[in-house]
């Protein structure tokens, strides 16, 4: 028998090993009858637990809306807190099957660290949360300013480049977990904390007295946030992906929590409502989901726009506004891939 040559063979090789690895998420999720979602050690507006112990947040409605759509229930969800350290190594370990958690999406963690990116659910960038009593009206002025930074986190590398383009000095206070960086700001161990600005937002809400801390306007860096799953089953990775879609596209389209399933029992005049609605063509099936998968996600929490404003918009306490994360027609960068 002819031996094959060493590039076929390092090919086919190659091929098996993918072949071996790709695990079928979406049979194990229904055969556990719950998803096991990565979210933030309780992140307010994003990850967090309420009173009742309830997990809430832009972050956790994601997670509801996946199971909403894989397993017809938004509360089969076993939310897993993951801190910055531990996430990628839990969800490459299959001990959660999406990680939802205010991640950014990097070359090194696409590619090096075999994961895959569902898409972008907010746009964001790092800056700067300190004390008015500083006096200070930009981040130029931070010059041997104490900073308390995330470890395992871009915001180290951003940090360091910020300083040295502008050549000043400054001494990084390195933390653990967010509830340990808001711990050490309010304690004083560092002038300012570095972060995403969302999350800076989320820690001046928490505050005793939001008024006296800011935000500093300098955003110095690209943090495009977004739900990931391991790298090798396209299917699930699909599924992770188009879902997402879908909030944004029930925004788009003015499909409301309250009156999707009524829409969808009604019928529209576009084409792209009725093929997301299960009405036309085979989504459902193409995703290995029945035809309503959509109608259900849209449910369980809102499209895009009311989990937004619920959770981190401009009437919540982060009071964000939607900013880059308008829709597309609205200025902003969130759109969908066409839906044909």
């Amino acid at each position: 028998m002819k031996r094959a040559a060493p590039r076929l063979a390092a090919a086919l090789a190659a091929g098996c090993a993918a072949a071996s690895a790709q695990a079928a998420t979406l049979d194990e999720v229904r055969a556990a009858g719950l998803l096991a979602c990565g979210v933030s050690q309780g992140l307010a507006g994003f990850a967090y637990t309420g009173d009742d112990g309830r997990w809430t947040g832009f972050d956790a409605a994601y997670c509801r809306a996946l199971a909403a759509a894989v397993l017809g229930d938004p509360e089969r969800v076993r939310f897993v807190p993951t801190s910055t350290k531990s996430r990628f190594a839990q969800l490459q370990a299959g001990e959660v099957d999406v990680l939802a958690r205010n991640t950014t999406w990097t070359f090194t963690r696409d590619v090096a660290l075999g994961l895959t990116f569902a898409g972008v659910n907010f746009y964001d960038g790092q800056g700067f949360l300190g004390r008015r009593a500083l006096g200070l009206a930009s981040a130029g002025e931070l010059g041997g300013a104490s900073v308390c930074i995330q470890l395992g986190t871009t915001t180290e590398l951003n940090l360091a480049n910020f300083f040295r383009r502008r050549g000043m000095d400054y001494e990084p206070v390195p933390i653990e977990t967010n509830a340990e960086a808001q711990l050490a700001y309010q304690g004083g161990r560092c002038d300012v904390l570095a972060s995403d600005a969302s999350g800076l937002a989320a820690v001046r809400s928490a505050l005793a007295d939001p008024d006296a801390h800011m935000i500093f306007p300098e955003i110095i860096s690209k943090e495009p946030l977004g739900p990931l799953v391991r790298e090798g089953d396209e299917q699930w990775a699909d599924i992770a992906r188009w879902v997402l879609n879908a909030l944004v596209l029930g925004e788009e389209h003015g499909l409301t929590r309250a009156d999707v399933a009524e829409r969808a029992a009604a019928g529209s005049d576009l084409t792209v409502v009725n093929r997301l609605l299960g009405r036309e063509g085979s989504a459902g099936a193409d995703l290995g989901l029945d035809a309503d998968w959509a109608v259900r996600a849209i449910a369980a929490e809102g499209n895009y726009a009311e989990i937004f404003e619920r959770y981190v918009g401009a009437g919540s306490k982060l009071g964000l506004a939607r900013g880059l994360n308008a829709l597309y027609r609205d200025g902003g960068l969130i759109y969908s891939p066409p839906f044909l």
